[in-house]
């Protein structure tokens, strides 16, 4: 017996398979940290480019791209290929995604906006894809309740692995006299680099498991539009977007407030950052153990509620002070890698039910409508954000003295937007119902008709 056919038999999937697969998320986490918290200040600072049109081209792709999503989704679920489904796309994107990541992080000095808006629009549909085909592809990839928790704890400890690569080229960089602007171009290649390795290794060595339609497809948008506004996924829509919007608000302010207002150096809070992602390893590992225990959706409103906790705590922190900042980023770290993975487990269980209900799968879809939100969550970040800084009198251009004024209302900005934004997000899913029992009924439900459709068409 294979070990694919083992883990399908006991309907859990090695750790060794878990981590294969989640190979395909490190490229994910690095462009994550490189292009939210060092590629806009890059531009600002370095290239000349000003913050108010750096937020608004930001906004507008965010805004523009999001029927790409949809189409992206709707596209996914109908792909019929001898490589399955997922698989196809997985790898479609890996090219995509190197030409856009190219040519935002070697842009020239001064480019206008139209170069931004045109490369932003590349990248974001090469990240869209790879996205969103490596969270469809895992939601099929693991059938059960607890499993899912395990999976996504998976992709999101490899995703922390990417960020935490992409954050020590800064870092290492300051030893050896590089610049801050030569370090984020290093970036931009590391991330090149990593994708057509990570994404081949992940898409050639994990078996895709094509789950089989009970009807037809007849492209009905009435169908469709149930799963828009199926509350579950309004729920899950609105959290999504708060628990973007939060750390998103922090990244895009991240280097400003710890230079300008709590004192460090830039390769100081490279450092910190970095400590940041790397308790996401074992925050990705506690969450997917707590959400065993107590369930996906009490495990969010654990991690939001503490995550704020510790947002407080800045205000008694002594500045320029690494160790005292250590266990406050140690602490953020672990809680906010729970929110991704809890909302993405979540999906998946909600995408069994839409099954179970029409008959197709629709498990893109709802992984689109995920990134609908954090798309629109990620551009009101710097669309927000920059725009408020420089209208509360912050000047971001490298040597720029802010005058206390300024530095005090950075702060508040810095410490206030997050916390509004993370405790909405866990208040989103309050009394949610897709337990582990009514997902087990759910699941034995799908089983058995899919045992059936298989009986009738004399498959093996």
């Amino acid at each position: 017996m294979t070990e694919d056919d083992k883990d399908k038999s006991a309907g859990a999937l090695s750790l060794p398979r878990v981590l294969t697969f989640s190979l395909a998320n490190l490229p994910i986490g690095a462009i994550n940290i490189a292009v939210f918290v060092y590629l806009p200040p890059y531009f600002a600072g370095h290239l000349g480019v000003g913050m108010a049109l750096v937020g608004a081209a930001w906004g507008f792709v965010r805004m523009i791209d999001i029927p790409i999503d949809v189409i992206l989704a709707v596209l996914m679920d109908r792909t019929r290929t001898s490589l399955g489904r997922y698989r196809v796309w997985m790898i479609a994107g890996a090219p995509i995604l190197m030409l856009g990541v190219y040519r935002l992080f070697m842009a020239p000095h001064g480019f206008g906006g139209p170069y931004l808006v045109g490369w932003l629009l590349v990248m974001y549909l090469g990240y869209s894809t790879l996205y969103l085909s490596t969270n469809a592809w895992g939601a099929t990839l693991a059938t059960l309740y607890h499993e899912r928790s395990r999976l996504f704890g998976g992709l999101t400890a490899v995703g922390v692995v990417g960020a935490l690569s992409v954050l020590m080229i800064p870092i290492l960089g300051h030893g050896f006299g590089r610049t801050n602007a030569q370090s984020v171009q290093a970036m931009g290649w590391f991330i090149i680099g990593v994708i057509p390795l990570c994404v081949g290794v992940a898409s050639l060595r994990t078996r895709e498991r094509v789950t089989r339609d009970h009807k037809p497809e007849t492209f009905p948008l009435k169908d469709y539009w149930q799963v828009l506004i199926k509350p579950e996924l309004v729920r899950l829509f609105l959290a999504q977007m708060a628990l973007t919007l939060g750390p998103g608000w922090m990244s895009a302010m991240y280097l400003f407030f710890f230079t300008d207002a709590w004192g460090f150096t830039v390769q100081q809070a490279s450092i910190l950052l970095a400590v940041y992602i790397l308790a996401g390893l074992p925050g990705a590992v506690g969450t997917a153990a707590l959400a065993r225990r107590i369930g996906k959706h009490r495990t969010l409103m654990v991690t939001t509620t503490c995550f704020s906790l510790g947002i407080l705590s800045i205000f008694i922190t002594p500045k320029a002070n690494v160790p005292a900042a250590l266990p406050i980023m140690v602490w953020l770290g672990a809680m906010a890698a729970g929110f991704g993975l809890t909302v993405n487990a979540m999906l998946a269980d909600v995408g069994d039910e839409v099954r179970l209900i029409q008959g197709r799968e629709r498990i893109s879809m709802l992984y689109a409508v995920n990134a609908l939100a954090s798309k629109i969550a990620a551009a009101f970040s710097i669309l927000l954000t920059f725009p408020l800084l420089e209208w509360l009198g912050f000047n971001p251009a490298e040597g720029a003295v802010n005058t206390p004024a300024a530095v005090h209302n950075l702060t508040i900005a810095f410490i206030a937007g997050p916390i509004v934004f993370v405790m909405l997000g866990g208040a989103c899913v309050i009394g949610w119902r897709l337990d582990a029992r009514r997902q087990g009924e759910i699941r034995g439900a799908l089983d058995a008709r899919d045992a059936e459709l298989q009986a009738a068409r004399g498959l093996p």
